[in-house]
């Protein structure tokens, strides 16, 4: 999903035209016509995400300069560009102080407000990044620091924001590099406890030997290379959260332990004497299915129950492309602040390709993506060439090279300029209706087969083609995955999939 722009002006010729330049650049446009729609459109509850803002100074009722301080009492983070036809020096002072991120005078180009909506969501970005940053190094990350704009983490965002407002057991399962520690520090971050302690302890990483001694603590001489006393996790996070990373991975000696420790709030460390009380609260997080590992006698059932309370599963990167953009625009600005590189964006045929990419590693994979691009780089935008991940992978929904989409033409197959996989034309009015049998075939085969005759169209163009079927990128990829999770049903099946491109029938009328 690319970045969206709020447009607010009372005169219909100007949100008309700076609309225009706004999709030309890139950009999905909200248009207002009023001060008060503008504020509404940022501070209902169910808002779409604004990214940046087009302000015209000089409306009726609420006027910009009203607009730019209800922002600013909200506490809104939203750059707005202020636009008037009165390009004085005392609007200029005036916005500026007012908290505008830059000032344009009617009419605008297009080569000026690309800049400046450019500038304004770098210029975002990068203080979310800093302040994201801050907010970890001080243990103060909230769910204000993930960075989503997708349905499907709508739903996980809500449960643990709930949660955070409790002690209770929290277990996070997810695919690796998708953020479960980040889900974790903000559930702490947000939670009564935010002032003591998060502790981490990665359960893979440790040595079998050694778990009791790390989670519990030991006392001097307890065994050989026991040379003082250590507390343990357990009560270095007292009072705090203790996040148990991969949890799965714990040998069945130490869950024994973990479960009395959970059950009596108490600890015994290793060579000690008697328990010591501590008050903690249990995130705990791994990349496989914990119930599989039950089953397969590798996890204590009972402990299964006590950490699978309120469990939360983060899709992967995969399920919700729509923060794919978002998550580019923040990688890029920290890379080249760190890197001291004069990038400025990266190309909207990259962001598009990059967007359709499976992303098998999640967002740890594509932060690294990144990272390597502006390492490398030796221009001032990043473009395909410098993704070779994003030539060497076909993109999601589409059939694998030297697959095109099956049509029957006798025309020579057409390619994508932004890769080699083959994209053979549809011919127009092909749907067929019916089944070999006569039967009407069922409307999700002919949706799927519209939506790829649309791509073939579009030449793989995601953003348009969901434009012209008046649908969003997110249902869009949701109908592919949808689509190619039958077609594999069918194949695996024995079943006939239906070819694209037979003439539209009408047997037995």
């Amino acid at each position: 999903m690319a970045a969206t722009i709020l447009i607010a002006d009372d005169d219909p010729v100007q949100r008309r035209l700076v609309e225009n330049m706004v999709q030309k650049c890139g950009y999905e446009a909200i248009v207002v016509d009023s001060g008060d729609a503008a504020i509404v459109m940022l501070t209902a509850p169910d808002a779409v995400a604004i990214d940046a803002m087009m302000l015209d100074l000089v409306m009726p009722g609420l006027d910009g300069m009203g607009v730019l301080t209800k922002i600013r009492d909200a506490g809104l983070n939203v750059p707005v560009i202020v636009q008037t036809a009165h390009g004085g020096i005392d609007n200029v002072v005036s916005a500026m102080r007012a908290g505008a991120h830059d000032f344009v005078v009617k009419p605008v180009g297009i080569e000026r407000l690309q800049v400046s909506l450019r500038n304004a969501l770098n210029a975002s970005a990068l203080k979310g990044e800093l302040q994201r940053i801050k907010h970890s190094r001080e243990g103060r990350l909230s769910f204000a620091d993930v960075i989503t704009r997708s349905e499907a983490m709508g739903s996980v965002l809500r449960m643990a924001q709930k949660a955070a407002s409790s002690s209770i057991p929290v277990l996070i399962e997810g695919e690796s590099g998708v953020g479960k520690e980040l889900f974790a520090r903000a559930i702490h971050g947000s939670s009564d406890r935010k002032a003591k302690p998060f502790v981490a302890v990665n359960c893979g990483a440790i040595p079998d030997n050694l778990v009791e001694s790390i989670l519990f603590g030991h006392e001097k001489g307890a065994f050989t290379g026991a040379t003082e006393r250590h507390m343990g996790k357990f009560v270095e996070a007292s009072g705090g959260t203790l996040f148990l990373d991969e949890v799965s991975e714990l040998p069945l000696a130490a869950q024994v332990k973990l479960l009395r420790a959970l059950q009596e709030g108490a600890v015994e460390a290793v060579g000690g004497r008697k328990p010591v009380k501590v008050d903690v609260r249990i995130i705990s997080a791994t990349n496989r299915k914990l119930l599989d590992r039950v089953k397969a006698g590798h996890f204590r059932e009972d402990l299964f129950y006590r950490l699978h309370v309120l469990p939360l599963t983060i899709p992967p990167l995969r399920m919700r492309r729509e923060d794919i953009p978002a998550l580019l625009r923040h990688f890029l600005v920290r890379f080249c602040a760190e890197e001291n590189r004069p990038i400025t964006s990266i190309s909207g045929e990259a962001m598009s390709r990059l967007a359709q990419l499976d992303w098998p590693g999640n967002i740890r994979q594509l932060e690294n993506a990144v990272y390597r691009a502006v390492v490398m780089s030796e221009g001032e935008q990043l473009g395909l060439a410098d993704f070779p991940l994003a030539s060497a992978q076909p993109p999601a929904g589409l059939d694998q090279p030297g697959e095109p989409l099956l049509i029957e033409t006798a025309a020579p197959p057409q390619y994508v300029a932004s890769s080699d996989i083959p994209i053979a034309p549809f011919a127009a009015g092909s749907l067929a209706m019916l089944t070999d049998s006569g039967e009407i075939r069922p409307l999700e085969e002919m949706e799927s087969e519209i939506i790829r005759f649309a791509i073939s169209h579009y030449r793989g163009q995601m953003s348009e083609v969901a434009r012209r079927l008046k649908i969003g990128r997110s249902t869009l990829y949701r109908k592919l995955d949808e689509a190619e999770s039958s077609r594999a049903v069918a194949m695996d099946s024995g079943a006939t999939v239906p070819e694209c491109g037979a003439d539209v029938s009408n047997d037995g009328a």
